[in-house]
Formats: structure tokens, sequence, C-alpha cells
């Protein structure tokens, strides 16, 4: 059996006296495509943080990859990527040049960025991305997840923002990232369109994982944990 890409142990993280994340085991093999459900404080937004090693964890352990994220963060950091809320984009340079200087940063310089523009259907143009719309905004950080290529794929509300032809373009993404070999965590609200696309799905609720199981069962587990089931 191949070693995990994820691996946590009694994973907890706290601010001040308030545990966000309390006790949390859990493992991801390599390819899995896993969803993190959750109201809001649930702890979802802290797991993904630990999980791009924007945060370090206060107990437990956590391992990217088979490094302790905690020893050699900048190493399990270099196999991941995350879209997030707020893209980390050079504002005053075109969509182009962001990934142009990202693909030299990789090694790739000389690499036409055009074609991952055009799978997330961004049209190429040399206006700076200062200028983009809050979609266009969305779709120009999916173009440098895919120009980065990574092993470990962390998409945090992947859908917002976007209308309903960028849903569909993110699901296609998903499916190609998975097939070239990536391992991918969603978190969303979104329930019922993520469920699509993933696997297997962790339901957490003040901190704890509450269930996990099939992605296809996860609306009846939120139903029996909020006691609406029939």
């Amino acid at each position: 059996m191949d070693a995990p890409v994820i691996e946590a142990r009694q994973l907890s993280r706290r601010y001040g006296r308030r545990w966000a994340l309390a006790r949390l085991d859990l493992r991801v093999d390599p390819g899995e495509r896993v969803l993190i459900v959750g109201a809001n404080g649930s702890g979802k937004t802290t797991l993904l943080r630990l999980l791009s090693t924007t945060i370090l964890p206060t107990l437990g352990s956590l391992q990217l990859f088979g490094l302790d994220v905690t020893r050699q963060t900048s190493a399990a950091r270099a196999q991941l990527g995350l879209v997030s809320h707020q893209p980390a984009l050079y504002e005053d340079l075109s969509g182009p040049d962001n990934l142009r200087i990202l693909l030299g940063l990789m090694g790739r310089a000389g690499e036409p960025p055009e074609p991952y523009l055009e799978q997330v259907g961004l049209e190429v143009r040399p206006d700076p991305v200062r200028g983009y719309s809050a979609g266009m905004r969305k779709r120009m950080a999916f173009a440098r997840l895919l120009a980065q290529r990574p092993r470990l794929v962390l998409l945090d509300e992947p859908y917002g923002q976007l209308d309903p032809a960028g849903f569909n373009t993110v699901d296609a993404l998903v499916e190609r990232l998975s097939a070239g070999g990536a391992t991918v965590v969603i978190a969303s609200h979104l329930v019922d369109r993520a469920s699509r696309i993933c696997e297997r799905a962790l339901l957490l609720d003040k901190g704890l994982v509450r269930w996990t199981g099939p992605a296809d069962r996860i609306d009846r587990a939120w139903d029996v944990l909020h006691g609406r089931a029939a």
C-alpha cells in the first residue's frame, strides 16, 4: 500500500482558550478526493489552514507525504497547491505575466502560459489582474494551480464567486487534476455539488469529527447531526 498523502493523529488547534479543532484522526491516500463539510465555526477553515501549513498544530501530529509539517514545513508546502477566498496574485501584472513568473520560479521559464488560461475559460489579455472580477480572479487562481501541478490540491469554497458555467469548469478541473495523480481535498458549503466529484466526506461540528463515510451519504449524515432525519 502506498504511503498516505495526509496522516493526522489527534490533530488539534487552539486559539486562546477555544479549541477550533480537537483530536482529529485522518488518513488520505494518493488520488483520493475528500470533501470537508460543516457549519460556520465547525473547524473546516482551521483544518484547511493546517493542511496548507499556514498554521501549525497545537497538539497532535500531521504528516504530508511522510513529512512532519512542524519540522519540515517548507518541504511539505512545496508539494501542495491551495485555492482560497483571496487568491495570491501580482496585482499590477497581466494574467499571462502572473503565470510566467510562477513558471519561471518552478524552473520552467519559456513555457507558454496561454494553455492554462484557456483551460479555465480566461481570455489572454494584457490588462493587470487588479481589474479582474471576483469570478475571473478565481479562474486565475485555478490557472495557477494547473501550472503548479501540485501533488496535493486544497480547495476552500472553490465554487465561490463563480457562475453556473464556472461550477462546471471547477468540476472538470478537479477531474483533470485527479486523473493526473493529484489528491484533492475540498471544503464547501455547496454539499450537493461538491459531493458529486468526491468519494469520501468528513463532517465536522464544533471542532470534532462527527461522521466520515461515502460522499454520496453526507446529506443524510448532516440531517442526523442536526436532528432533521426522517
